[in-house]
């Protein structure tokens, strides 16, 4: 009964199972156990009979119908990811699906409660990525061993499109290679990471560029220029060739008198 809190252990236990759970992952899979359960609870509603236990993926799904038309009837808060996650296998579905019908058969909220205070950042993965953090960077699974374990034969041959597989290959080859990142960034030693010839620039801020100054009394613009931005810096600084403002001057321009054209003569043909 590995991965199940001992107090759901000894309530399964005290229902009486055809018989007991020793792996949820795969005693829990066909979903007759599941129902077995619920008929303890809802005898009424589950018929034992109306279950096959068998083990192919036909029987499965023929089950977990029935039992999600059970869940919809009686408005059952039950996730679908941890139901999906049971009928494939995942890592750590099967014993969730467990804790979460145990709240809501026995009315006891404070499993859950337990764990989110032993961490509070918690959240439904149910890949084996726990597993491999705490392995060594040699034994660590590659590519496509990741791709091997994530994803089941019986998630492609429940939904045979290509194109979702391959989307759900490729989250899974995104998180492998997003955690070989990490690792390289954590130890890069060991990778022989050599910084780059951006990374071993100085880091600098820009210049400030230099604000203009608008003289109403002499028109003209003058421009103040840091002394620590000339070329040579404050120690050295070099003479400007130039100098700092520039003066405009005004052009009158003679316009013809439009006036005197109006009273000129017409001229006849």
């Amino acid at each position: 009964m590995s991965g199940l809190p001992r107090e759901v252990l000894k309530w399964i236990q005290s229902l009486d199972l055809t018989w007991q759970i020793k792996q949820p992952k795969w005693d829990l899979t066909n979903g007759y156990l599941i129902a077995e359960i619920f008929s303890w609870y809802f005898p009424q509603d589950i018929q034992m009979h109306s279950y096959n236990n068998g083990t192919s993926l036909d029987s499965k799904q023929k089950n977990w119908s029935l039992l999600k038309l059970f869940i919809n009837r009686h408005k059952l808060d039950i996730p679908e990811d941890l139901i999906e996650g049971t009928i494939h296998c995942k890592e750590g579905a099967a014993p969730a699906l467990c804790e979460r019908i145990y709240e809501l058969l026995t009315n006891r909220k404070w499993v859950s409660v337990r764990a989110k205070k032993q961490n509070p950042e918690y959240e439904v993965d149910f890949t084996d990525s726990a597993y491999q953090m705490q392995l060594p960077m040699h034994a660590r699974s590659t590519a496509s061993k990741a791709i091997k374990n994530n994803l089941r034969i019986t998630e492609i041959m429940a939904d045979p499109n290509l194109i979702l597989s391959a989307q759900k290959a490729q989250k899974i080859i995104n998180e492998h290679i997003q955690h070989r990142n990490m690792e390289r960034q954590e130890n890069p030693d060991r990778f022989n990471v050599k910084p780059t010839l951006g990374e071993r620039c100085i880091r600098r801020p820009p210049p400030q560029p230099s604000q203009p100054t608008f003289d109403a009394e002499s028109t003209q613009h003058t421009f103040t220029v840091d002394p620590s931005q000339k070329p040579g810096g404050e120690d050295n600084p070099l003479p400007l060739s130039r100098e700092p403002s520039v003066q405009f001057k005004e052009v009158e321009v003679k316009q013809l008198d439009k006036s005197a054209l109006y009273n000129m003569p017409i001229q006849g043909y």
